[in-house]
């Protein structure tokens, strides 16, 4: 799904009337049933709704709103900011349509008036006061009524946008702001619903009617859903083997660190890879055989510190005939032998290759040797490994996540999936993904292998569509976090347990691609 500024919505908003034959009225009518939609689905035991309205199209769809939930059967007061005559033509025709009256507010004092004071209390409370289109800082009459929001004990359901917000923001918002405890919003997300607006609930994104031609972005930027991955994680044929389905080759492993790699391979079959080979160090084979049977194993030879030596180069050569995608950096170690080896067999490569791990700080000084030019690489930098291959300090990386992976991505003709909150995949043109799933309980040791098996045998699956087995994989990571954090909690969960999570992730991709809302958590 596109993300798209506050100005670009504005013209799609006009393309979609102008071009394609959409009234306005249609596209208002068609947002405020969403979100009455939203209202019946997930709060449908309350009984008395207040809507705060603006004066421009957001209380519009605020009044449609209120119209269908009465219809419903719901008991809803409009609280109106304006004097009606003041709305814009077609905000003021859905406030003629209302089933009821409206309290209409134009001072500060009667916003305070008991007539305000005695219809306040609600079981819900929605926030059709501001959208998209406006530019903080929101003061006088609207703070007032954000702050009667924001001190009430109902939940508040934002429309488009909390209120005061900055719909082009990517960082911390300041000022008066609406709290929020979902948000829906219309045709695609603004920046600030990914990377600046945190709800207590979820952010919905309802088609309203706007064509996908009509939809168009200048960010190169967009939300990672389940409906763009969909049909790689369908029902598999009746007639299948594990031919099908790609055989991944983990590189990696040391002495110390045979959970990496170990955790690496299962991931690749758990994400629906029909083999998965590892390949590590002759002392640390035994550890990483006995993880999971279905695992299989080839020795390699070992330097005196427990790491993979350079003569394993030709074994490596070898093995990697035949195969779909090679894992390369697991456990690898930082060994200097080790690190040379790594550097030529990514250089060498004609099979696609996910790098990840010390096979990624193998190339620290050394970033002029990795290139995908010509080929699939797929790097899986945090922030610190990240820092590395761009010369500059973590703190730079998270000032500008999202130019730095650009940069790196561009220089170097691969892609880059920079993990962190709101993990970015980023491809060498600069299109630029960001994921919404995930939690701050995957903040522990080896999630990053798992993730890399996970590329590694979404992509091996997929040799056709290789972008969006980079963006399933990393989308199905996070929603395997989530649904293990509904069990074990955030500070308890480890790295294996995604592999635990990972059969319900892909159920729950599969129901979500179907359902008329795209929504993240958080």
């Amino acid at each position: 799904m596109k993300i798209v500024t506050a100005a670009e919505m504005r013209a799609i908003d006009s393309a979609t009337s102008e071009r394609f034959g959409v009234p306005s009225l249609t596209l208002m009518e068609n947002a405020g049933a969403a979100v009455a939609e939203y209202v019946l689905t997930h709060h449908g035991a309350v009984r008395r709704v207040v809507i705060f309205c603006g004066k421009g199209n957001n209380g519009g769809d605020g009044f449609v709103a209120a119209r269908r939930l009465h219809q419903k059967g719901k008991t809803v007061q409009v609280i109106l900011l304006a004097n009606p005559a003041e709305l814009k033509v077609d905000a003021a025709t859905m406030f003629g349509k209302l089933p009821a009256a409206a309290i209409v507010v134009t001072s500060r004092e009667d916003l305070r008036s008991d007539r305000v004071r005695l219809a306040l209390p609600a079981d819900l409370y929605l926030d059709a006061l501001l959208g998209t289109g406006f530019t903080p800082p929101v003061r006088g009459l609207y703070a007032d009524a954000i702050a009667i929001m924001n001190a009430g004990q109902a939940p508040v359901i934002a429309v488009d946008i909390p209120s005061g917000a900055d719909a082009d923001a990517m960082g911390p918002q300041k000022g008066v702001i609406a709290r929020a405890d979902s948000i829906v919003t219309f045709t695609a997300a603004r920046p600030a619903h990914v990377f600046s607006l945190f709800t207590a609930g979820s952010t919905y994104v309802a088609g309203i009617g706007s064509p996908e031609e009509a939809i168009v972005s200048s960010l190169h930027l967009n939300v990672i859903t389940a409906l763009d991955f969909a049909p790689l994680i369908e029902q598999r044929t009746v007639e299948s083997n594990k031919g099908n389905y790609g055989h991944v080759l983990v590189v990696g492993g040391s002495v110390g660190k045979a959970g990496s790699v170990a955790m690496a391979g299962m991931s690749a079959l758990r994400a629906g890879a029909g083999l998965a080979t590892v390949a590590t160090p002759k002392s640390v084979l035994p550890t990483v055989a006995g993880f999971h049977p279905e695992l299989m194993t080839e020795p390699l030879p070992e330097t005196e510190a427990g790491t993979i030596a350079a003569v394993a180069g030709e074994r490596l050569d070898a093995l990697a005939k035949g195969k779909s995608v090679l894992a390369i950096g697991p456990g690898i170690s930082r060994f200097p032998v080790t690190s040379e080896l790594v550097r030529a067999l990514v250089g060498k490569s004609e099979v696609p290759v996910v790098l990840d791990a010390d096979g990624l700080n193998a190339f620290e000084g050394h970033t002029n040797e990795l290139s995908g030019k010509g080929r699939l690489l797929v790097i899986t930098p945090h922030p610190g490994e990240m820092a590395r291959l761009a010369g500059c300090s973590t703190a730079d990386v998270q000032k500008d996540r999202l130019g730095v992976a650009r940069k790196f991505a561009h220089e170097h003709e691969l892609i880059v999936v920079l993990k962190g909150h709101r993990t970015l995949v980023v491809q060498p043109d600069g299109e630029a993904w960001a994921n919404t799933t995930g939690n701050p309980g995957m903040s522990t040791g080896g999630t990053g292998d798992i993730l890399t098996g996970m590329v590694a045998a979404i992509v091996a699956q997929n040799p056709n569509d290789t972008l969006l087995a980079v963006l399933a994989a990393v989308h199905l990571h996070g929603l395997a976090g989530d649904v293990m954090r509904e069990s074990v909690g955030e500070h308890s969960m480890v790295a294996t347990d995604l592999l635990r999570g990972l059969p319900e992730a892909f159920w729950r991709a599969q129901r979500t691609a179907r359902e008329k809302f795209v929504r993240w958590d958080g």
